[in-house]
């Protein structure tokens, strides 16, 4: 990821004045071949998804391929639309992809050019990317972006010159493979069948790390309330699993399942507590219930939407400071993370269970009691 962003920024600029010269294909009749252009995270890839189900819904018989990264590629799993996914990252694939006809490329990326070269090297007919700098001029069709726009708004706004009106999104919008959802069941053992909520301990940058000690009082709280937890991650997230259910607080599976494997355990759960992360928006995707931690990220633009989520955001004057997916040096130690406490978060938590029945029976009995001895 750095490496390329290093290059773009090098080369970027040379290769687009460089790119706009290739000629392109006249259209030739309806679309019947798509390539979406998909590098970076895991969240960027979620949010997309409800386009390219909008793309089959309105041109059912053309087929849709995604030309993403190693480290976002998986999530195309969750959606059945799908006909190919090519690796941006290995160049026998991204040949592959540029050797390919199609009638539409699309490129999502929102700032960095070299996708955009990358889109115009295929002499497509039509090309549609976001006009945030020089990159507009190889598209046939710029499109506008904004900061402040929910990032799946964003996403159909690149459909519009296909005649596609951005509408309202169903949920859940990601389907997880059935042989996922057995592995997930076997992971899950004795919980299998139980209330359990996921917390997510993980984050791209270490600037939207909560801290596994503070997720370990909240896994103490559910655990008071019957509620089994069931930590998720990378391998990367191992340790911090381990210490939020060291003493039998929970399941750690953090290092354990593949994406959707996680996706399959994350569907079955009452609730997912989270940073601004990729494993967010996948449970978002599913239509679980979320309490989210914000505080680099633009929550404007990132963070869930409905009743059945709450976003817990301090809003600082300096936050949010991530733009484009690069977030700066923090000389106050992250304190839109820090400020954040574990007493909010709990609360968070109660008050989503309570709203969507995800309390066990006896936690409700054991309020009334004491209410009456109060």
């Amino acid at each position: 990821m750095q490496l390329l962003k290093g290059l773009d920024s090098c080369i970027g600029r040379i290769a687009v004045w460089g790119a706009a010269l290739i000629p392109q294909r006249l259209p030739v009749g309806p679309p019947c071949s798509f390539l979406l252009i998909r590098p970076g995270g895991i969240g960027d890839a979620v949010h997309l998804i409800p386009a390219i189900s909008a793309i089959k819904s309105a041109y059912p018989d053309a087929g849709i391929d995604i030309l993403a990264e190693k480290r976002n590629s998986a999530i195309f799993i969750l959606s059945p639309y799908i006909r190919h996914v090519f690796h941006y990252d290995r160049p026998a694939e991204l040949f592959r992809a540029l050797c390919t006809a199609y009638d539409v490329v699309i490129d999502t990326e929102q700032w960095h050019r070299l996708s955009a070269v990358v889109a115009r090297m295929t002499r497509t007919p039509v090309l549609i990317g976001y006009a945030t700098n020089e990159r507009a001029r190889l598209f046939t069709h710029p499109a506008p972006y904004s900061q402040g726009e929910y990032e799946i708004d964003s996403f159909f706004r690149l459909l519009v010159p296909l005649g596609i009106e951005p509408h309202e999104v169903v949920f859940p919008f990601l389907d997880v493979p059935g042989e996922a959802v057995e592995q997930g069941d076997a992971l899950l053992g004795e919980i299998k069948g139980k209330a359990y909520v996921i917390i997510f301990p993980g984050a791209s940058i270490p600037e939207r790390q909560w801290g596994a000690e503070r997720f370990r009082k909240v896994a103490e709280m559910l655990t008071a309330f019957g509620i089994a937890v069931v930590v998720v991650g990378g391998r990367e997230d191992e340790r911090q699993g381990e210490i939020i259910v060291a003493g039998g607080a929970g399941l750690n599976l953090a290092g354990r399942t593949s994406l959707s494997e996680t996706a399959a355990v994350i569907q079955k759960s009452v609730l997912l507590v989270s940073g601004d992360s990729g494993v967010l928006h996948i449970a978002v995707g599913l239509g679980v219930p979320t309490v989210s931690l914000f505080g680099p990220g633009r929550a404007k633009k990132w963070a869930p939407r409905g009743e059945h989520h709450l976003v817990i955001d301090k809003v600082l004057t300096c936050s949010p400071c991530t733009t484009f997916g690069t977030t700066p040096p923090c000389p106050i130690a992250a304190r839109c993370m820090r400020d954040i406490t574990v007493d909010e978060v709990c609360n968070a938590v109660t008050v989503l269970l309570t709203a969507t029945g995800g309390l066990p029976s006896s936690c409700y009995r054991n309020k009334e009691g004491e209410e009456r001895r109060s």
